[in-house]
């Protein structure tokens, strides 16, 4: 082997095989099941968290934990796996030292005991976390990527602000769940660039806790239509009979409805009414004209589906986005790919504004709630735009009957 060859194997493998980066996990509370288990687990067990390969290129080199609970896994996680849990969230990203010292972050403040606000929103402390890391990379004079689970903030103008803060200080931002890169059947996306004139998103569960799911699962279908994400201009949160009466006299909504439910595996038979107590619907108003209604319907099934009237097409292109109902939980494993991504390539995959129109539109629907479910206009939404990429980013394959992931 001559020293050109030799120095073109060496420059391929260390293109094949770059040092890992090194990621701070910051947590509210890290115990089995949560989503401080389902990510950060992932990373020091695997992508199966069974202490087996795959595992993602990327290493956790520190922890913070703000809460510790009677069945907290972080004491046990760090000293298993050999890593440094710190007293402050400065200190988990300079290791311990006086300069920044990780390659990216993982906000997880999502469980704990916090406290609710009157529009019932669980008041983590998301906002305030992120503020102390942007303090570190300031002191600094250099930033790193940072992946924040779920909202942005239970608080519009905080999930804003990070947002802002993210551009100020140049760095790339990922936030929001795992439902929008999920498996999905049948594995298909909106079709992009086409134009779109209604939409419904069906989910279950809690109005704040779901809610975000439910919206997420909305806009990553419907932001990819003709013109791109536009914003929107009003919101309204309807409860109980008002729903039902709402889908009834909204004949789109209704056949849209119907459309979306043909692609749940836990629907269930009998009448709806009897099957679901409290049903409740966000009316979503886009700035260009899209309209759309995404149903919370705990009760008849417990999946996400979503339903888009496509200019052009006949019938509706209908998607369920699949969750694994069990560990490994595979579709936080498909959300670790994409914040590898990010990782890695130094770009998010998709973009921060889908999840800050999210955080933003459940914050509002919960307003028109408390407001006696008035429709409430909303110009700052309406100044959220973007263009979402051509490229999909969800798992386009599941796990096999063992549970393990077949990609």
């Amino acid at each position: 082997m001559n020293r050109r060859t030799f120095l073109a194997s060496s420059a391929a493998l260390a293109a094949q095989s770059p040092t890992p980066k090194k990621i701070a996990a910051i947590i509210t509370e890290y115990r089995p099941g949560s989503h401080a288990d389902v990510v950060v687990g992932k990373y020091l067990e695997g992508f199966n968290q069974d202490d087996r390969p795959p595992y993602p290129r990327s290493k956790i080199v520190s922890m913070f934990t703000e809460q510790v609970p009677k069945q907290d896994m972080s004491r046990e996680r760090a000293a298993k796996y050999k890593v440094p849990i710190f007293r402050t969230v400065a200190d988990a990203l300079t290791l311990g030292g006086d300069e920044l010292a990780v390659d990216g972050v993982l906000l997880i403040g999502e469980h704990g005991s916090y406290p609710m606000n009157d529009k019932e929103q669980t008041l983590y402390p998301r906002f305030e976390m992120f503020l102390k890391i942007a303090d570190v990379f300031r002191q600094s004079r250099r930033a790193v990527p940072v992946f924040n689970d779920k909202h942005l903030s239970f608080n519009f103008r905080q999930a804003r602000r990070m947002v802002e803060i993210s551009r100020e200080l140049k760095f790339p931002m990922l936030a929001g769940s795992s439902v929008p890169v999920a498996r999905r059947e049948p594995a298909i996306d909106a079709p992009s660039g086409a134009a779109q004139k209604r939409a419904v998103a069906i989910s279950y569960s809690g109005l704040d806790i779901y809610g975000f799911h439910l919206l997420e699962a909305l806009q990553c279908m419907t932001e990819r239509r003709k013109g791109g994400e536009t914003g929107v201009r009003a919101v309204q949160c309807l409860e109980n009979q008002a729903c039902w009466d709402y889908l009834e006299r909204t004949g789109w909504a209704k056949q849209l409805f119907e459309a979306a439910l043909t692609r749940s595996n836990t629907r269930k038979r009998g009448d709806a009414k009897q099957l679901v107590k409290s049903p409740s619907v966000f009316v979503v108003e886009y700035a260009d004209g899209l309209t759309a209604a995404a149903f919370l319907m705990t009760g008849m099934l417990e999946d996400f589906t979503v339903a888009l009237e496509v200019e052009g097409r006949a019938a509706p292109v209908t998607v369920l986005m699949d969750l694994q109902n069990g560990r490994p939980h595979h579709h936080f494993g498909c959300l670790v790919k994409n914040i590898e991504r990010m990782f890695e390539t130094g770009k998010a995959p998709y973009p921060v504004e889908r999840t800050l129109l999210t955080s933003g539109m459940l914050d509002f629907a919960l307003e028109s709630r408390i407001r006696g479910h008035a429709r409430l206009e909303t110009p700052e939404l309406a100044r959220v735009r973007y263009q979402a990429p051509s490229e999909s980013f969800f798992c386009p394959k599941g796990w096999g009957p063992d549970g393990k992931r077949l990609d």
